[in-house]
């Protein structure tokens, strides 16, 4: 049992060799949101600081690894007084849990399965994965290669609550969050 396990990390290992490993280009990354409001429009978001690194293999045009943070403290809807709401208890509860993350577990054809954190709690979340499929020389020389994560979440299975019924009917707002996410990395040498 023991030469099985060593031979398969082993195995794994190898795989992982001939993969680049990659940071994220925070300047050319986005990492948003959108989320139904009074049931009938979409309220859009970002956050505006994060950092993240990958491993893509593009010998096999394979993703290998990923983990990314979120610091939640700099979450954008163009609109301060929400923006306001959205940081405190009623929300994300930024004086508590001022960071969130995603690692990814396994890829399985175009579909990313990781966990993601928010709020404190850890769920498995799975994404839509597409690759670009391709890596670049920049003008300044640095390899890069990108991919985006898209994905729906209900906020509730993360602790965020907070809600307000409308005289219409219906809430202020939805329990589903659609989440968006463009990564372009840089090879570390």
């Amino acid at each position: 049992m023991k030469i099985k396990t060593i031979l398969l990390a082993s195995l794994l290992s190898v795989g992982t060799l001939f993969a680049g490993n990659y940071k994220v280009d925070v300047d050319h990354t986005s990492v948003a949101f959108k989320v139904k409001h009074m049931m009938i429009s979409n309220v859009k978001g970002e956050f505006g600081k994060f950092s993240g690194t990958f491993v893509y293999d593009e010998k096999t045009k394979t993703l290998k690894a990923l983990h990314g943070d979120v610091d939640v403290t700099s979450i954008s809807t163009d609109n301060a007084k929400r923006d306001g709401h959205l940081k405190s208890a009623d929300f994300f509860d930024v004086a508590k849990y001022t960071m969130m993350s995603y690692t990814l577990d396994k890829v399985v054809g175009n579909k990313a399965y990781g966990k993601l954190t928010i709020h404190g709690i850890t769920k498995e979340v799975p994404m839509d994965l597409e690759l670009s499929g391709n890596t670049v020389k920049d003008p300044w020389g640095n390899i890069r290669t990108g991919l985006s994560l898209s994905g729906t979440i209900n906020r509730k299975d993360f602790g965020l609550m907070w809600n307000q019924a409308i005289e219409a009917g219906g809430v202020m707002v939805a329990d589903e969050v659609k989440i968006n996410v463009e990564i372009e990395g840089i090879l570390q040498k």
